[in-house]
């Protein structure tokens, strides 16, 4: 017999209608916030970022493939991993279905890694993913927002990441950024990590909704590839 409170229809609609009251709270929260992330000051970006893509070299600029805004997942994968970050393949396999979307409404979206292409385009041809995936190897692009530590970084006490001082990590960290492009500028307009893309993680928007929520146990989650192997 089931150990969760159980009620009548009646009570359970009285009790729903009062968690509705909360949610439309919570949407217009979140309408709010969306609106302070687009007054943020832009930064502009004068540093000459290279990136390799399947349609060869390319600077940030050509990352926005001719619209004025771009959105970078900054995707776990360096050049020592043998596979990506099994939580950024979940985040990333939502990719393709609203790629075009975001498209038509005058944002490209982009991952970007610090693994050479070829190790990147072999992972997408496993995942079977379609979206674009820029490497920023040799680049400062990854250690200047954040995800990726130089040698230097991680001989230091501590380093940035989240907006505060942590200890230093070896190998990437997961996070994503938001670009404009204005008169053949690039601006730096936002940068969220950690627990501030769970808003990206369309699974997690469906278990938030489940009857047990994420029901997390362990680290449950795998690449969609190995859960049959699991």
């Amino acid at each position: 017999m089931t150990k969760h409170p159980t009620a009548t229809r009646k009570d359970w609609l009285a009790a729903r209608l009062e968690l509705l009251g909360a949610e439309k709270e919570h949407t217009r929260r979140g309408d709010e916030l969306a609106r302070r992330r687009q007054e943020l000051p832009w930064v502009r970006i004068d540093k000459d970022y290279r990136f390799e893509t399947e349609e060869g070299n390319a600077s940030l600029a050509d990352l926005f493939k001719g619209r004025s805004q771009l959105l970078v997942y900054h995707f776990m994968l360096g050049p020592e991993d043998k596979a990506g970050c099994p939580s950024c393949s979940s985040i990333a396999d939502g990719f393709d279905g609203f790629v075009v979307h975001l498209a038509n409404h005058d944002v490209a979206l982009t991952a970007v890694s610090r693994a050479p292409l070829a190790q990147l385009l072999a992972y997408k041809q496993r995942m079977g993913w379609r979206f674009p995936w820029a490497s920023s190897h040799g680049s400062d692009f990854n250690s200047d927002f954040n995800v990726s530590l130089t040698e230097a970084q991680q001989r230091e006490e501590t380093t940035e990441y989240n907006y505060r001082q942590v200890k230093p990590w070896k190998g990437e960290m997961p996070g994503m950024s938001a670009f404009v492009l204005e008169d053949g500028v690039v601006y730096h307009t936002y940068s969220a990590y950690a627990r501030g893309l769970d808003g990206l993680w369309g699974m997690y928007q469906w278990l938030d909704r489940a009857p047990k929520g994420r029901n997390e146990s362990g680290y449950w989650l795998h690449r969609h590839d190995e859960y049959e192997k699991a």
